[in-house]
């Protein structure tokens, strides 16, 4: 019988799986605590949530850092078990003033993104729509020839070649409803801005979408 050597396991070989799953473990645990901050302490910052959440549970952020993507599936588990029927209704109100305020801006090809699509918005959420136009700040004559009142901004966005972009953005209210519109011009429908999450194109939904969403709901 053929002589087979034995191998030994010992803990200095164990060790770096070890300390992989306890990585592992530790970002699941900060992700889940930056998602209750986020929900809790109306904190729309990744970033910040998941600094916040590892000094609190004194875990060494550089070593279990949890990926955007990760924190927003926290999120929506958060919401899920803890927001129930408020969340819900919340969320509906917010996609019923997103549809009308989409319908009467149908011109412009309006797409709804961000929080109140993916189902995350809380109470102090947006809701977030991309308007199209050629030049984009023909929208502002339309709001204005409608008798609209809005705030006028700007906000830098990095785009998918790694420079950055200024975008205008106009802030209106459509019942009781604050309502965010980012001015891009035709070409932009092709493709939408990274997403903050996770760097892919950010998922828009023309008006159709948004109504069957609420149908379906």
């Amino acid at each position: 019988m053929p002589y087979r050597k034995r191998i030994h396991t010992t803990v200095s070989d164990e060790f770096p799986t070890l300390v992989t799953k306890k990585a592992g473990q530790n970002r699941l645990v900060i992700a889940a605590e930056a998602a209750r901050i986020m929900s809790t302490q109306s904190l729309s910052n990744y970033k910040a949530a998941k600094q916040k959440a590892a000094e609190r549970l004194g875990i060494n952020l550089r070593s279990s850092m949890p990926s955007n993507a990760e924190v927003e599936s926290a999120l929506r588990a958060y919401q899920e078990i803890y927001g129930g029927k408020r969340h819900f209704d919340h969320l509906q109100k917010m996609r019923k003033a997103a549809l009308g305020v989409m319908r009467s801006l149908e011109s412009y090809s309006p797409r709804l993104v961000g929080p109140v699509l993916e189902g995350t918005a809380d109470k102090h959420a947006r809701v977030t729509l991309h308007v199209f136009n050629d030049p984009p700040d023909g929208i502002v004559m339309h709001l204005l020839d409608k008798g609209l009142v809005f705030r006028n901004h700007q906000r830098k966005i990095r785009w998918h070649d790694g420079t950055y972009r200024q975008v205008q953005l106009l802030v209106t209210n459509a019942n009781d409803v604050e309502v965010e519109l980012t001015l891009f011009n035709s070409m932009d429908l092709r493709q939408a801005p990274p997403s903050p999450i996770d760097g892919r194109p950010q998922k828009r939904a023309p008006i159709s979408q948004v109504a069957r969403l609420l149908a379906n709901t």
